[in-house]
C-alpha cells in the first residue's frame, strides 16, 4: 500500500489517496490501528483517506490511532490540502474538502517553487453548549459551560464543537503531568458518551494563549487543529482575547482568526515527512521448519 506520511505541528498521519493506490481487503479502524502502531506498523496519530467526492473537490475520512473515525481533523485538512495541491489533484489555490462534519475551504499559500508552505482553512461557525454535541450530565452553568466530577475535582468549562466536540478548561498555567492524569477522565466521562476532545487553556495576553490536549482516540497529541479553533472560539466569547490570537501548542504555533460573521479561519504548517509502501503483515505468523 502506497502511504505518504504528513505532520503539521508534530500532529502526524499516515495518509493513503484512494486516486493513487487501492486499499488492501481490510476494514479502516484494523488498518489505522495498524499503521499507527509504532513497532509493527509506521507509526502515528491515525489514518487519513484521500478521496473522490460529490459534494466538494476533494473528500478525506480520519481514523485515530484507536481506529474510531473522527469527525474532522484541523492538522489533518491543512495536509491534505498540501497534499491534493502539490499532487495536482486540485488546479487553484483555493478550493473545498468534504469531512464527516461536512465541508470546509481551504487556501493554500505557495512558494515560487509550487510547493505549500501554509494552509488556512475556514472552519465554520463553532457551536457552543450541550446541545452541540451528545451530552449526558445535568450540570450546566449558563448556556455553554458545564461542570464535571473528575475524581476528587470539580472541573468547568466550556463545549464547542467545530465539526468535532471539545471541552475547553481554563487553567493558570498549562502542564503536561496534569493534562496526562485528567485529559483521559474527562475523554471518557460518562457524560459524554461519545467521548470528548479535552483541552487545557491558559491565557498570556490579548493575542496569545498556552494550549495543551488531550485528543480523543489518540491521547496526548503535539497539536489539535480543532482544539485550538475550538479554544480560541471558547476564550474569545468570554471576552478574554482579540480575535486574532496566536496559539502557542506543543507542537508550534497556529494563528487563529473569528471574522466578523463567526467564521473561524485557522493558518498554520504543513509538512511531508516521508513516502514509501507499507507491506501489509501476514495473518498469521509463519512456521520455520529447521
Amino acid at each position: 500500500m502506497k502511504f505518504t506520511k504528513m505532520q503539521a505541528l508534530g500532529n502526524n498521519y499516515i495518509y493513503v489517496s484512494l486516486y493513487e493506490t487501492t486499499l488492501p481487503e481490510v476494514s479502516l479502524p484494523e488498518l489505522s490501528r495498524l499503521v499507527s502502531d509504532v513497532r509493527r506498523g509506521i507509526g502515528s496519530d491515525g489514518l487519513i483517506t484521500i478521496e473522490e467526492s460529490r459534494c466538494a473537490d476533494v473528500r478525506m475520512r480520519i481514523f485515530n490511532a484507536d481506529g474510531s473515525e473522527a469527525e474532522s481533523c484541523g492538522n489533518g485538512l491543512r495536509c491534505v490540502a498540501k497534499y491534493v495541491y502539490e499532487h495536482r489533484l486540485v488546479n487553484t489555490s483555493v478550493f473545498s474538502i468534504e469531512t464527516k462534519a461536512g465541508v470546509v475551504e481551504a487556501q493554500v499559500h505557495v512558494r515560487p517553487d509550487g510547493s505549500v508552505k501554509q494552509v488556512t482553512v475556514d472552519m465554520g461557525e463553532p457551536r457552543f453548549g450541550a446541545g452541540s454535541i451528545r451530552y449526558a450530565g445535568n450540570r450546566m452553568i449558563g448556556d455553554d459551560e458545564v461542570v464535571l466530577e473528575v475524581g476528587t475535582q470539580q472541573l468547568q468549562g466550556t463545549i464547542v464543537n467545530v465539526g468535532n466536540p471539545h471541552f475547553v478548561t481554563m487553567v493558570d498555567q498549562v502542564d503536561d503531568d496534569y493534562v496526562r492524569a485528567i485529559g483521559p477522565l474527562v475523554e471518557s466521562h460518562e457524560d459524554f458518551p461519545e467521548r470528548i476532545n479535552a483541552e487545557f487553556v491558559s491565557v498570556l495576553n490579548r493575542n496569545e494563549i498556552d494550549f495543551r490536549v488531550y485528543e480523543r482516540g489518540s491521547g496526548v497529541t503535539f497539536a489539535c487543529g480543532t482544539g485550538a479553533c475550538a479554544s480560541v472560539a471558547a476564550v474569545v466569547r468570554k471576552g478574554l482575547v482579540d480575535k486574532r490570537v496566536t496559539v502557542h501548542l506543543l507542537g508550534g504555533d497556529l494563528e487563529i482568526g473569528i471574522r466578523d460573521d463567526g467564521h473561524v479561519l485557522m493558518t498554520g504548517e504543513a509538512v511531508t515527512v516521508a513516502e514509501g509502501t507499507f507491506a501489509w503483515p501476514s495473518p498469521e505468523p509463519s512456521l520455520v521448519t529447521l
